[in-house]
Order: C-alpha cells, then sequence, then structure tokens
C-alpha cells in the first residue's frame, strides 16, 4: 500500500498493528454485523447534486459544536480501551484534535486519565459517562470531569447490557481467567511492535478514569468483572432527570434511535442528542444511524442540537448527513485506526482529508457555509431509495 489517504487506508494499518483482539475490539460489531455494515451502505446510497456555474469563492467549513467552534462540524467520538490502541491514545487524540479544531471526547473506560488528558490541551474537552449501579461513582466521575474542565458531558443511554459480539468471543476478551489470557498473550506477541511502543513505551495500561473508583482497575479481567456488575437494565427517565440536576455543563444524550425517545430527551432537559446505534455494536438489526436521521431531525431539530454517529468516513458523508438535518457528526473507529496505524501525524492527517474533502463537496454542490447544506442538495431518488431500504418516510 503507497501513502495512506482515506479511513479504508488506516484501518489496513491498524489491522497490521494491532493484536488480533484489540483490532477486533474496534472494528466488529454486534451478532452478524448487519447493523455495522448498513451504517456504511446507508450513506452510499445517497447521492448529490452537483451545481454548476455557481458562485462558490470562499467556502467556508467553520461550525459551532455544544457552543464550541469548530473547523468542521465533527467531534472524536468517545472509544474505550483508546489507549490500548496507541502508546498514550487518548492524550495524544485530545491533542491532535485541538490542533484540528475540533472536540475529543473521552470515555469513561478509557487508559488516559482525565488530569492526563486536560495536561494534553490548553481548551476543554468532551467526557462520556455511562449511567452505572453504583450512583456515588457515577456522581465522582461527573465531579472530576468538572474539576477536570469539561463542560459538555455525552451520556451515553443505549448500554443497559453489552451487545453480543462474536469477535470478541473468538478472541478471547470474553474469556476470563487462564485461557482467554493465553489466547490474548499469543495475539500480543505476535505484534511486537505493539509490545515496544504501547504496552512497554509508556505509563502501566489502566483504566485512568476509573482508577480511583475501582479496585484492581489495571487488571483487565477484574476491571470486566466490575463492569459487568455495573450494567443497570433498570435505568429509566427518571434517572436522566436527575443526572439533568446533577450536571451544571452541557448534556448531549448518545444513543438515541426513535423519534419518540428523541422528543422525550428534549422534554427533559437534554441540550442536544446523538443519532446513535452504538456503531452496531449493541444489537443486530436495528435501523441505521444515518436512515433514522431525517425523521427525528423533523421532529427535534428545531429545538435541540443533533449530532449523528455511525458510518461517518470520509467529508461527503459529513456532507449527507448535514443534509439531512445533522448538525455535525462523531467519527469513532476512524480516528482509531489513523492514530493506531500512523500515530499522530496519521490523526492529523486524516482530520486535515475530513475537512479537504468537505470543502470539495461543498464546492460543487453549490454551498459555501455550512447553514447553506439541506435537504434540496440531495438527489431525491436516492433519498426515496433509502426510505425504501428501511428507513423512516424521509
Amino acid at each position: 500500500m503507497g501513502l495512506p489517504s482515506t479511513a479504508a487506508d488506516y484501518r489496513a494499518l491498524a489491522q497490521r498493528r494491532l493484536p488480533r483482539f484489540l483490532f477486533d475490539y474496534v472494528d466488529g460489531g454486534a451478532g452478524d454485523e448487519r447493523t455495522l455494515k448498513a451504517n456504511v451502505d446507508d450513506f452510499a446510497r445517497l447521492r448529490l447534486r452537483q451545481r454548476v456555474l455557481v458562485d462558490v469563492d470562499g467556502v467556508d467549513t467553520r461550525s459551532t459544536l455544544a457552543g464550541e467552534a469548530c473547523s468542521l462540524p465533527l467531534a472524536l467520538a468517545p472509544i474505550g480501551l483508546a489507549g490500548m490502541m496507541a502508546r498514550r491514545g487518548e492524550a495524544q487524540a485530545a491533542r491532535v484534535a485541538e490542533a484540528a479544531g475540533v472536540p475529543f471526547t473521552l470515555s469513561t473506560v478509557g487508559i488516559c486519565p482525565l488530569a492526563e488528558v486536560r495536561a494534553a490541551r490548553s481548551t476543554p474537552f468532551w467526557f462520556q459517562l455511562y449511567m452505572l449501579r453504583d450512583r456515588g461513582v457515577v456522581s465522582a466521575l461527573l465531579d472530576d470531569a468538572w474539576a477536570a474542565g469539561c463542560r459538555t458531558l455525552v451520556f451515553t443511554v443505549d448500554l443497559p447490557l453489552p451487545g453480543l459480539r462474536h469477535r470478541d468471543t473468538r478472541n478471547g476478551l470474553e474469556a476470563r481467567g487462564v485461557a482467554g489470557a493465553l489466547l490474548r498473550l499469543r495475539q500480543v506477541l505476535a505484534r511486537p511492535g505493539w509490545v515496544r511502543d504501547v504496552a512497554l513505551g509508556g505509563k502501566p495500561l489502566r483504566f485512568g478514569s476509573l482508577s480511583s473508583q475501582v479496585p484492581d482497575a489495571n487488571n483487565l479481567d477484574a476491571f470486566k468483572a466490575w463492569v459487568d456488575s455495573q450494567f443497570d437494565p433498570g435505568v429509566t427517565w427518571r434517572d436522566i432527570e436527575w443526572l439533568r440536576t446533577r450536571w451544571q455543563g452541557r448534556l448531549l444524550l448518545k444513543g438515541i434511535l426513535d423519534v419518540e425517545d428523541a422528543g422525550t430527551a428534549v422534554d427533559i432537559g437534554a441540550d442536544g442528542i446523538v443519532v446513535s446505534n452504538h456503531g452496531g455494536r449493541q444489537l443486530d438489526s436495528v435501523a441505521s444511524s444515518i436512515s433514522m436521521l431525517s425523521a427525528i431531525a423533523q421532529v427535534v431539530g428545531t429545538r435541540t442540537e443533533i449530532l449523528i454517529d455511525g458510518g461517518v468516513r470520509g467529508g461527503t458523508d459529513i456532507f449527507k448527513a448535514l443534509a439531512l438535518g445533522a448538525n455535525g457528526v462523531l467519527i469513532g473507529r476512524p480516528w482509531v485506526w489513523a492514530l493506531a496505524g500512523a500515530g499522530a501525524d496519521g490523526l492529523h492527517h486524516y482530520l486535515t482529508m475530513l475537512q479537504r474533502e468537505l470543502h470539495l463537496v461543498m464546492t460543487f454542490a453549490g454551498v459555501t457555509r455550512i447553514s447553506d447544506i439541506d435537504a434540496s442538495c440531495l438527489d431525491a431518488v436516492s433519498l426515496y431509495q433509502l426510505a425504501a431500504a428501511g428507513a423512516p418516510s424521509l
């Protein structure tokens, strides 16, 4: 392969460098991965309208997300274990994101702690959290995030239980004890470069933000056992009401895939929603994120900020999401692929390519501002085809 240029190129590099169980943890999805595939395929169904002889001098990709000025309407999504994909991965990504002018979101189950990510930047970052059974841990994490300067909380609501991910089972990530450890060890030894750079090249690999809350946070098996015990299928909107009173900053609810749920999220006081199926990692055979976006935007788009994740791979996808009513997008797998495959330089190059592609698409579509992008920029036939594929009426 020559020099990497696309998300697919960086995915190939990451696959070569990461132990199998880590690559598949990021790359894989739930069940037979139909929803994972649909997230990408349904973006591809949409066609653009190309316009000519329009004055497109001065195209501007700048926007605002959660009250923050951005170079393009994109944020880096929270990724668990990102610090195992590259040396101090969350801190590196946070630094690159700031340089690129886009928000970065730290996962609750990230490797780098809040303080380390804060030290890597001069501006605030976002923090992602789940509703755990132990509300004391939730409260403590909220306090820690606020003290670290976070003012935007991305709260994941589609995780009552973890999805059934067959790749994780096959690779030993779900197995505790000697058998799983030996299987993972064999995969680690097959990637000596990763061992030198990540496992031995920096600080100990432990779950940083939870290290003060969880016993044995540096032990993968013990940590997973604790996390499994913390999933709470009994969480309801009342818990989100409590969260809204507890968190002083902006609150984005991530994991909304239903029009009725979107309306409830707004009514309960969320400042924004992320239309998401968890990257196809939770329940297989649900709708793709992009196929649900328009219907949700039609109902709540004037009342709240709408972001979307799942299937965004290039600047063209960003444009399509904006055309269907999103204010911006989150990318997950692609930024990890770029960082794992080519380091900070790779991630910086990938983000630069996203902005360049978005600029190009806007030029050929005949729009100069993000606010000019709407459904009229898309081909009507492809909108119909997306609806026919299983989406609500567009």
